[in-house]
């Protein structure tokens, strides 16, 4: 039998079973011997020791297609990231850092800037603008108007995907909208700060049927830049790619060298300036981090 770990607390871990329901389990002695630990979204083979109660255990993992490690949680097929278009005023540096991360674990992401009621059509395709050429798929939704709503309900379909976003865009409001049996605790804005006044507290998948699963992250203020070389860096932004080979000098790093592509299309409004400031923003913090 097979099932999905949608939720493990104090070594129980919680697997949905397609027809059969949530089975509460613990995991085998052997993996401990072996040092691994099941995480959230493991793909598990079980055992059940009591039909009734709905008990069992866990005797095998299937390998893991990937795994990320905040959220501690494996076999993701996409990452929905969230900002509001208004309030909070959208951090694209948070965000290009987030979609950095996402991006070298090759998982596929899904901006989407949210209480787009807020905001003037204008501002909202600017916005959007910034992300039209990162290889990225831009939504604009408002829990108000419905707009984008039943876009996102499809992209979801079917599939292994987190949320995440800083507090108070409306996450939990936005998954309450789309699948109002999630539950979700509902953060609340302060008038008075305009900050989230609340974040998610649990790491868990709810299961939507159909094989879709989601999960609500912790809120976050500040994300570290992944491990890497600086060198590496350019790779990971599709809008450069088409411009790159055209540099004067093999393996241009796009900052200060002449006759680089990737500027002169910066200069020329082809590249979002947004995105390229962030981009040698990352660039001297990863090269500042490997002097220490």
């Amino acid at each position: 039998m097979q099932g999905k770990i949608i939720r493990g607390i104090a070594g129980f871990y919680y697997v949905n079973v397609s027809g059969v329901g949530t089975v509460e389990c613990k995991a085998k002695g052997i993996f401990r011997n072996q040092n691994v630990k099941p995480l959230v979204g493991d793909n598990v083979c079980l055992e059940i020791l009591d039909e009734e109660k709905q008990l069992g255990n866990i005797t095998e993992i299937v390998e893991r297609k990937n795994r990320l490690v905040r959220p501690a949680v494996a076999n993701v097929d996409q990452a929905v990231v969230i900002f509001a278009a208004s309030f909070p005023k959208p951090n694209l540096n948070l965000l290009d850092r987030f979609w950095l991360m996402m991006e070298m674990q090759e998982i596929p992401t899904i901006i989407c800037f949210n209480k787009a009621d807020d905001q003037g059509r204008e501002e909202l395709e600017d916005l959007a603008g910034h992300y039209k050429k990162s290889g990225s798929r831009v939504l604009l939704t408002s829990t108000v108007s419905g707009e984008g709503i039943e876009e996102l309900k499809r992209i979801l379909s079917g599939k292994t995907t987190v949320f995440a976003g800083p507090s108070g865009v409306g996450k939990s409001t936005v998954m309450n909208t789309l699948f109002p049996e999630a539950n979700m605790e509902i953060g609340e804005i302060s008038d008075k700060i305009k900050r989230g006044k609340h974040t998610t507290r649990h790491t868990e998948l709810f299961y939507l049927g159909q094989d879709t699963y989601v999960m609500d992250t912790p809120g976050f203020t500040s994300l570290s830049l992944p491990e890497m070389e600086k060198e590496q860096l350019k790779e990971y932004y599709p809008e450069f790619l088409k411009y790159r080979d055209d540099c004067r000098f093999l393996g241009c790093a796009h900052i200060s060298e002449p006759d680089c592509q990737v500027k002169q299309a910066f200069s020329e409004g082809m590249i979002s300036p947004v995105r390229y400031e962030n981009y040698k923003q990352f660039y001297e913090e990863i090269n500042a981090r490997k002097k220490y």
